[in-house]
């Protein structure tokens, strides 16, 4: 079976596997309860302009990790102290530093004319400091991935940092740590420094920049908590701190492009941010859940794309909480007023990850002894009993999410236009393998209709879905145990070797037909599948009575099989 072999995934023992898995489908739910209003497929497609595109990470899939002259990033640190699951590691991952060519042929096959990618900062400034030298065969391999992607029609869409850190500036100057008052060298200059670069090196060909990926993540996980890198163990302060640096390092890489090359190359620059949709579980607990949102998004969003500074919410609560615990002064920082001008509108798009959704509660206004991020928003989270779970414990399916998250953008930050730079669910890594995997295009046949009607009924300015991954990849402390991939990768073959799973059959569909446009052979697959993606059947939606449920669901998916096959053919 070869990786570029589009029928290859039909072959007749895994139709076999396909067909007893959708029956085993048919009892485990997909989206818990059905709102017939809410929860109806929507039929029409996106603007003509709408772009379609996937995702991966540098660390996640290159490889590589010693080669030539590159430098340790903070993720190669941890993994290398055996912290990551099965003491996996990234440092071969999916080998896409040597097999970038047939990443960028599956890409061509599925119809893909955008990529969205990362440099990784270490293999461009092994140290992270432009001054102690460049790695010119990191610059060889970007300009070649990049020529490669133009050559096949494929615009790049470049992320400057997904969370490898060079190990370097975090033991110099504790990353993102540092600041004006415990250093002269500044974290803001030195990500400056290496925006700039990248400019000069990649702008002629790249219009898309997006210069930080969930700094939530980041500064949380990596400076607050510390399980992720850099393993910085401060959850009073630390997330705080980062999440600062973070900011300011942002609007200094968007002004240098401003300033210096946008007249010239003509790009945009933007912010990836992450965020779980909060939804209240009683209508007492709507506060909470606003404060929930902002507390997560709004953390970044409100100072890059409103007024410069922190949510009012958030600076109110933290003022409280200071003294409370006796203190003089708030655990969250305070930009300057020069600070606020800068980093004020330092967005041209407005960037989004969203994988899932939270039931929110009112937790106020107990004093907690050892304070910390999770205990600053003053809320508990939970899930609904019908959300089904993907294989990451996190993520719940809960398509509707999506959609009152892009509003809720749209009305609380001017109406940006809104690139959605990943989403995506993840199955187990099992023997056999997944290749089937149904759930993932339901998943996608259910999100991407949300995200349709947010552009087509609330008039949000939806410009692109990116979906999260274009390849099974290293998932951070889950290793290789979770995949996220629209193509299987063999971890255990030296080669690497790439598999299309069903999914990507479905999305080079969803991709040729722009949505769902009415009428269309693939809508009726979709038509067929809606009812069973949704755990209900036509009969029950409409509260017919009977024996009719099993035997509809059963029917549908008849239906929908032979068209997955017809589609695989053609490919």
């Amino acid at each position: 079976m070869s990786a570029t072999a589009s029928d290859s995934i039909m072959e007749t023992g895994t139709f076999v596997n396909c067909f007893l898995l959708v029956i085993s489908l048919v009892i485990i739910p997909v989206n818990g309860g059905y709102d017939k209003e809410r929860d109806a497929l929507l039929k029409g497609t996106f603007p003509q302009d709408f772009i379609w595109s996937s995702a991966t990470a540098a660390y996640q899939i290159e490889g590589a990790w010693n080669v030539s002259d590159k430098g340790p990033s903070v993720w190669d640190t941890l993994a290398h102290q055996g912290r990551v699951y099965n003491q996996d590691t990234g440092d071969v991952a999916c080998d896409s530093y040597h097999k970038y060519p047939e990443d960028v042929a599956l890409m061509k096959q599925m119809g893909l004319k955008y990529y969205r990618f990362s440099i990784s900062w270490p293999r461009i400034f092994p140290t992270g400091e432009q001054q102690d030298g460049v790695n010119q065969d990191g610059v060889r391999y970007y300009n070649a991935l990049i020529n490669e992607l133009i050559a096949n029609d494929i615009q790049p869409m470049v992320t400057l940092f997904h969370w490898d850190l060079p190990q370097v500036l975090q033991d110099r100057y504790g990353g993102f740590l540092n600041n004006h008052t415990t250093n002269t060298t500044v974290i803001h200059d030195l990500f400056g420094d290496y925006a700039r670069f990248c400019y000069q090196n990649f702008g002629d060909r790249v219009k898309y920049w997006i210069t930080f990926n969930e700094p939530w993540i980041t500064s949380w996980l990596g400076y607050g908590v510390g399980n992720f890198a850099p393993q910085h163990n401060e959850p009073a302060e630390g997330q705080y701190k980062a999440a600062h640096n973070i900011i300011l390092s942002h609007a200094k890489a968007y002004h240098i492009y401003d300033d210096e090359f946008r007249a010239a190359q003509g790009g945009q620059v933007g912010i990836t941010l992450n965020c779980d949709w909060g939804t209240p579980k009683t209508p007492a607990d709507a506060d909470a859940a606003l404060r929930y949102v902002q507390f997560f998004l709004g953390w970044f969003a409100h100072p890059i794309y409103k007024n410069g500074d922190y949510p009012e919410v958030m600076k109110t609560t933290m003022a409280r909480k200071a003294q409370e615990e006796g203190r003089t002064t708030s655990r969250l920082p305070e930009f300057t007023p020069e600070q606020k001008l800068s980093i004020s509108g330092t967005g041209d798009f407005f960037g989004l990850n969203h994988y899932t959704t939270v039931e929110v509660t009112d937790a106020c206004c107990t004093p907690i002894e050892n304070p910390n991020y999770d205990t600053d928003k003053d809320v508990g989270t939970g899930h609904a009993p019908d959300w089904p779970r993907a294989a990451s414990s996190w993520l719940y399916v809960v398509p509707w999410g999506i959609r009152n998250l892009l509003g809720f953008i749209k009305e609380e930050y001017g109406d940006p236009e809104i690139y959605v730079t990943e989403n995506g669910r993840s199955d187990h890594d099992q023997d056999p393998a997944i290749m089937m995997d149904m759930e993932r295009i339901c998943y996608y046949m259910m999100y991407t209709n949300e995200v349709m009607k947010a552009s087509n009924m609330d008039n949000v300015k939806v410009k692109a879905y990116t979906a999260w991954s274009l390849l099974d990849n290293f998932e951070w402390l889950s290793g290789y145990s979770e995949r996220f991939g629209l193509h299987y990768v063999d971890f255990n073959d030296p080669t690497r070797t790439r598999y299309p799973k069903a999914s990507s059959v479905f999305f080079k569909q969803l991709v040729r037909n722009n949505g769902y446009p009415e009428g269309s052979e693939f809508t009726k697959y979709v038509e067929n599948m809606w009812y069973f993606c949704h755990n209900t059947t036509e009969a029950e939606v409409n509260g017919y009575t009977g024996g009719a449920s099993q035997i509809s669901s059963l029917f549908s998916l008849f239906l929908a099989i032979p068209m997955m096959i017809a589609y695989s053919l053609i490919a």
